[in-house]
C-alpha cells in the first residue's frame, strides 16, 4: 500500500511531482498487481478526503476529482477477477498510478496552497492541469481492456472518463476581469495606489481571505511557499507577502515576519523556547492579553484592541464575523487569572502601561511633526514649502496611521491649494501625497469635499509626466466612490485621461486605462468617454500585444458596447475582424471578452453578425461552445442562437 511521505509545500510546482513520484512505491519493481490496484484505489479515495479547494481553481479541481471516481468500478472489477493480470497490463497500471499521484499532488496544492499564489499563477496552474489530463489520457489509452476481460458497462465508464479528459484538455478557465485588473494594480511596484483599501478588500473577498482564521491559514501556506522556494522567484514571493500583509492590515491584524510562527507575537522573538498558550492570545493582535474581555458572541479579546475595532465602525465579532446584538464588554476574570498564573510560573513579564504610554508618546511626537509640516505647506518661503510637501508625500506613503494623522491635522486643504502652484515639483509631490492619502477610505470623501477633483484634472492636463500619471492614479482611487465617478465626469476629467491613454508613457497608459475602466462603470461617463474618442487608443492597445494591455482594453469595450453610442462607434468592420481574430487565437480571457462584445454588437445589428460570419467566426464559436470556460460557452451559445434565428443567413 502507498503511504504519505510527509507534509507537502504550498506551491506544488512541477518539480515536486517528480520528487513525490520517485518516493512512490511504484519504483519497487516487485510490487504485486493486487497491491498496485489497492494503491491506485487508495490514491483516488485520498482525494475524496481533501475537502474544499481554493476558489480560483475550484471548478477544475472538483471536475478532476469527480472524473477520477469513474475509475473505481474498473479497478474493483480487475481486483475481483481472480485471474492473473498480464505483465503488459501491470506496466499500464503503474503508469496510471503515476498519473493519478500527479493529479493528487496538484489537487493538494489547490487545497492547501497559498490563495494569493494560486491567483497570481492561475495560468501556470492551468498548464499543470492540462499536463495531468495528458498523462491520464496516455495511461488510459494504453490499457488493453480486451485482455483484461472487463465488462462492457465498466468499459463504457472508462471511455466516458477518456472523453471527459479530451474535452478538459481543450478547455481553459480564467479569473474574472475585475480580479485580473485588481491583481494587476496590487502587484504593480510603481503604482502608488496598490495599497488602496477598496481594491484590497475586493481581492480579499474574491480569494476568501476575509476573516482572521483565513489569514492565519494563508500565512502558513505563504510560509511553506517561501521555505520551499528557498530564494527562487524572490520578487514574486515578496509581492505575495506584501499582499498578505495588506490583507492583515485591513482586518487590524499585526504584520509579522512570515517565517515566524503565525500565532507567535513579536514579544517572544527573544524567547523562542517559550510558547504562549493559544487561548491567551488576542485574536486581533496575536499578543498575550493583559485585560481580556468578552463580547456578545462569547469570544474573548484584549480590551484595547476590540475597542479600536468598535470605534472604527464595526459591529461584528472579528473572529466569527457575526453581527453583535450589543457592544458591551464583560471582563474575563477567569482567563486573566490563568494568564497571570502562567506568567508567574514561566517567569514571563506582561507588557505594562509604561510600554503602552511609550507607544502613545511616539504617536504624539509624530502628530507634532505632522502638524508642523502642515503649517509649513502654507509658508511664504518656497524652499520650506518644497521640503514640507515632499516630507508629507513620504509620510503618507509609509503607513495607514500617517494617512489618518495627516488628514486629522488638516493636511488635505493646503495640499489641494498647492495643486495650482506654478512650481512643477511642488505640484507633483502634492498630487502624489493626495494619491497616497486617498488610499484611506474616509480620506476619499475628505479629498473630494476639499474640491480637489478639478485641480487634480488640471495637473493631469498640464503637469509633468510623473504628475500626470499620479493624477490619473488619484482619479482612479477617488472613483472607487460612486459620487466621485459622477463628479470626475462632470468636471471634464475623462478627455485628459483619454489623451494620456493616447500619448502617455506605458505606466501613464496603464494608469489612464484603470481610471477609465472604473469611471465607465457609470452610464453617463460611457458617453463622455466615447465623445473623447476613447475607441482609437483602445484599438491600438489591442493591436500592440507587446504592451500587455489587451485584456484591460477589452474590458472597457465590454462596458462601452452596452451604450447605444458605444455600439455605433465601435461597430466598424475592422473592429469586428479584430474580435473574430481574438476569439480564434487570443488567450482565454481575450476570447471571453471578445465574444461578449460581439454578442452585444450582433444582438443589435444583423449586419455585424453577417460580417463576423464572413470573417470565419462560426468555427471558432462552435469550438468555444464545447471547450470554453462557462462564461465563454454561454456567450458562444448566445451567438449561435443569433445565427440560427437570423433570416438573412
Amino acid at each position: 500500500m502507498e503511504r504519505e511521505r510527509g507534509k507537502e509545500g504550498a506551491t506544488g510546482e512541477g518539480r515536486r511531482d517528480g520528487v513525490l513520484e520517485k518516493e512512490n512505491e511504484l519504483n519497487n519493481v516487485s510490487t504485486s498487481p493486487t497491491d498496485l490496484i489497492e494503491g491506485i484505489v487508495s490514491v483516488i479515495e485520498s482525494i475524496a478526503q481533501l475537502g474544499d479547494y481554493r476558489k480560483t481553481q475550484k471548478k477544475e479541481c472538483l471536475g478532476l476529482a469527480r472524473r477520477m471516481k469513474l475509475l473505481l468500478p474498473f479497478l474493483e472489477e480487475i481486483r475481483d477477477m481472480g485471474s492473473p493480470i498480464p505483465e503488459q497490463c501491470t506496466a499500464c497500471l503503474c503508469n496510471l498510478k503515476k498519473a493519478l499521484v500527479m493529479a493528487r499532488n496538484l489537487l493538494k496544492t489547490c487545497n492547501e496552497g497559498s490563495k494569493i499564489f494560486l491567483a497570481l499563477e492561475s495560468e501556470a496552474i492551468m498548464i499543470r492541469f492540462h499536463s495531468v489530463y495528458e498523462k491520464l489520457s496516455q495511461s488510459l489509452d494504453s490499457l488493453p481492456c480486451a485482455e483484461l476481460g472487463i465488462s462492457d458497462e465498466v468499459k463504457e465508464q472508462v471511455e466516458l472518463f477518456q472523453s471527459q479528459l479530451r474535452r478538459a484538455k481543450r478547455r481553459t478557465d480564467t479569473q474574472d476581469m475585475e480580479l485580473a485588473v485588481d491583481m494587476m494594480v496590487i502587484f504593480s511596484k510603481t503604482d502608488e495606489r496598490n495599497a488602496d483599501g477598496a481594491i484590497i478588500k475586493r481581492v480579499a473577498e474574491k480569494l476568501d481571505l476575509h476573516t482572521i482564521e483565513d489569514l492565519k491559514i494563508e500565512t502558513i501556506a505563504v510560509r511553506n511557499l517561501v521555505r520551499e522556494r528557498a530564494g527562487q522567484s524572490s520578487e514574486t514571493t515578496q509581492q505575495i507577502i506584501d499582499v498578505l500583509n495588506k490583507c492583515k492590515q485591513i482586518l487590524g491584524m499585526e504584520v509579522t515576519n512570515v517565517l515566524d510562527d503565525p500565532v507567535q507575537p513579536k514579544m517572544l522573538q527573544k524567547c523562542q523556547s517559550l510558547i504562549i498558550p493559544h487561548e491567551f492570545l488576542c485574536p486581533v493582535t496575536l499578543e498575550i492579553m493583559t485585560d481580556p474581555v468578552i463580547v456578545a458572541s462569547g469570544q474573548t479579546y484584549e480590551r484595547e484592541s476590540i475597542q479600536k475595532w468598535f470605534e472604527s465602525g464595526h459591529r461584528t465579532c472579528p473572529k466569527t464575523r457575526q453581527t453583535l446584538p450589543h457592544l458591551s464588554l464583560a471582563p474575563n476574570y477567569a482567563l486573566k487569572n490563568l494568564i497571570l498564573q502562567w506568567c508567574d510560573k514561566n517567569n514571563f513579564k506582561l507588557p505594562t502601561k509604561e510600554d503602552a504610554e511609550s507607544l502613545e508618546s511616539n504617536s504624539a511626537e509624530q502628530t507634532e511633526v505632522i502638524l508642523a509640516l502642515v503649517e509649513e505647506l502654507s509658508s511664504t518661503q518656497l524652499e520650506m514649502q518644497r521640503k514640507a510637501v515632499k516630507d508629507i508625500r513620504m509620510l503618507s506613503k509609509e503607513n495607514p496611521e500617517n494617512r489618518v494623522l495627516i488628514a486629522n491635522c488638516g493636511g488635505i486643504p493646503p495640499l489641494v491649494q498647492l495643486l495650482s502652484y506654478p512650481d512643477f515639483k511642488i505640484q507633483e509631490n502634492a498630487v502624489t501625497a493626495l494619491l497616497n492619502l486617498s488610499i484611506d477610505e474616509s480620506n476619499k470623501k475628505l479629498i473630494a469635499s476639499a474640491e480637489a477633483i478639478p485641480p487634480i484634472i488640471e495637473v493631469l492636463q498640464h503637469g509633468s509626466n510623473e504628475a500626470r500619471e499620479n493624477s490619473a492614479a488619484a482619479l482612479f482611487s477617488l472613483s472607487m466612490i460612486d459620487e466621485n465617478k459622477v463628479a470626475i465626469g462632470l468636471s471634464n476629467g475623462i478627455p485628459p485621461l483619454v489623451e494620456l491613454l493616447k500619448n502617455g508613457t506605458i505606466r501613464g497608459k496603464k494608469d489612464a486605462l484603470t481610471a477609465l475602466f472604473n469611471l465607465s462603470l457609470n452610464q453617463a461617463n460611457k458617453a463622455r468617454a466615447i465623445d473623447a474618442d476613447i475607441v482609437s487608443p483602445l484599438l491600438l492597445l489591442i493591436e500592440d500585444k507587446n504592451l500587455g494591455m489587451v485584456d484591460e482594453a477589452l474590458s472597457i469595450f465590454l462596458l462601452l458596447v452596452l451604450h447605444p453610442e458605444g455600439r455605433h462607434e465601435i461597430g466598424q468592420l475592422s473592429f469586428i475582424k479584430t474580435l473574430v481574430e481574438l476569439i480564434g487565437e487570443g488567450t482565454p480571457k481575450n476570447k471571453e471578452c471578445a465574444c461578449s462584445v460581439l454578442v452585444e454588437l450582433c444582438s443589435n445589428n444583423s449586419s455585424h453578425l453577417l460580417a463576423a460570419l464572413q470573417y470565419g467566426v462560426y468555427e471558432h464559436i462552435v469550438e468555444m461552445s464545447q471547450s470554453g470556460t462557462n462564461r465563454a460557452q454561454r456567450k458562444a451559445n448566445a451567438l449561435l442562437q443569433l445565427i440560427s434565428k437570423s433570416e438573412h443567413i
